[in-house]
């Protein structure tokens, strides 16, 4: 249709310059206007303008909420755009980085696609789009967090838009706690505070109830920040914590599983805490747990017990906890049409319409304009979010941290923390064994992936 649409274009253009022509010169004839009035030349060339009809695919992860929200919008992009058609495609999120990786091996990866706190990893590949050049142009950034802007500049260079910001904290369950009897935990609380709520809590509610997930992997960089340290060194391209630290967070864990007061490994395993719809938090079997605030609206619609937020029990140098990118967009290198690239994320981060659209699914929208949009027609558990992040935001003036992002090989990463966690937890290893292992091949792998 877009084709045809243009073929009509440039058949009356000619019939009307002909028309200007056959009449040499009639100044009775009227001159043929320019097909776009904002665009005419000073040179009289009345040929048409319209912009040549380019296709430019995008790929995210996701359930089909997520893809509904994504397509809605990339139809509000191409009405503003009609010269450009988006082909969308999604996958979930275990498979979403195997498809995208065999793409851009083979050389056939989409014009935009999706990253989290892996974007160190493409960053390296050199795979990624520069998009400095285009700001102030096509893509507009005067309305977005500076730390936002920061996270997606790497060595130097543009190479990631934000979609989303969160912040983690500890989800409670209050209706578990009202049962119990005791206080709903507050901001200001200790590690040692956790751990004995915890306990207490699984004992008086009984068999089979627990006080949190273990969140040792989640957690470990938050831990480390708050005692001066950091997961991933990326100025140095090492590890920023020593194995004294990590010892200590994992000995934590294992003392408080010991006790009862963490969902055991077994339960863990079939019901993981990341995977929403199974989080044993959902059938009152858990009251606290560390999660970004984004899924708070995805966990409380699955209960009807009244869930909340609450910030990271504090470490000597705060909670450790900043308002971070979910996940965002970024470009291929090799695209055909990086410019019109630039204007899709722009269109997707600073419209209103599609901020109503997409709401907190990616997070927390990353400009001040489109957060005002949101609160604006917040539901209750919505307005928790905000109130989270407001008081995350706030802190982190006089306690900051520096951004987070997946050390080199995170996937790696990832899957030898979890088993080193399990080893543990299953009894395989003592703690002193699997830290040990740990904290070497964590060196191992990031050594290994920096040099590829």
């Amino acid at each position: 249709m877009k084709k045809w649409s243009l073929l009509v274009s440039i058949i009356v253009t000619i019939c009307l310059v002909t028309a200007c022509s056959s009449n040499g010169g009639n100044t009775n004839t009227p001159a043929a206007s320019p097909a776009n009035n904002n665009t005419a030349t000073n040179s009289g060339d009345n040929s048409s303008d319209t912009p040549e009809e380019i296709e430019l695919r995008i790929m995210w992860w996701g359930d089909q909420e997520r893809a509904d929200k994504t397509n809605q919008v990339i139809e509000l992009f191409e009405a503003k755009y009609p010269h450009i058609d988006v082909v969308g495609e999604f996958a979930p999120s275990s498979g979403y980085f195997d498809k995208l990786n065999t793409q851009l091996a083979s050389g056939t990866a989409p014009d935009i696609f999706f990253l989290g706190g892996n974007v160190i990893d493409y960053a390296l590949k050199e795979v990624l789009l520069p998009l400095d050049g285009y700001v102030g142009n096509a893509l507009d950034l005067s309305d977005m967090d500076a730390a936002m802007i920061q996270y997606g500049t790497v060595n130097g260079q543009l190479l990631h838009i934000s979609a989303g910001a969160n912040a983690r904290g500890i989800v409670i369950n209050k209706t578990m706690f009202e049962k119990a009897g005791m206080p709903v935990p507050q901001d200001g609380w200790s590690w040692d505070d956790y751990a004995a709520i915890a306990t207490e809590i699984s004992e008086k509610l009984g068999d089979g109830v627990f006080g949190s997930y273990d969140f040792t992997y989640d957690g470990l960089d938050i831990y480390f920040k708050q005692h001066g340290q950091q997961l991933y060194n990326m100025d140095e391209q090492k590890v920023g914590f020593d194995e004294a630290m990590a010892l200590q967070w994992f000995s934590y864990w294992a003392d408080l599983a010991a006790k009862g007061g963490v969902v055991t490994p077994e339960l863990a395993v079939s019901n993981p805490n990341e995977d929403i719809a199974k989080n044993l938090m959902v059938t009152s079997q858990v009251a606290m747990t560390l999660l970004p605030s984004n899924q708070l609206t995805s966990l409380q619609s699955l209960t009807t017990d009244e869930l909340t937020m609450v910030q990271l029990p504090r470490g000597p140098k705060g909670t450790g906890v900043v308002f971070e990118s979910s996940q965002g967009l970024s470009g291929y290198a090799k695209t055909e049409h990086p410019e019109e690239v630039a204007q899709f994320i722009s269109f997707f981060i600073n419209d209103s319409e599609a901020a109503s659209i997409l709401g907190n699914n990616r997070g927390v929208p990353v400009t001040a304009a489109n957060r005002d949009v949101l609160q604006a027609q917040a539901s209750d558990v919505e307005k928790i979010i905000y109130d989270y992040t407001s008081r995350v935001s706030e802190a982190t003036k006089t306690e900051p941290f520096n951004i987070s992002y997946n050390l080199p090989g995170n996937a790696e990463f990832e899957k030898m923390t979890k088993t080193a966690i399990q080893e543990i937890g299953f009894g395989r290893k003592s703690v002193e064994e699997a830290v040990a292992s740990f904290y070497k091949d964590a060196q191992e792998i990031i050594a290994n992936n920096v040099t590829q």
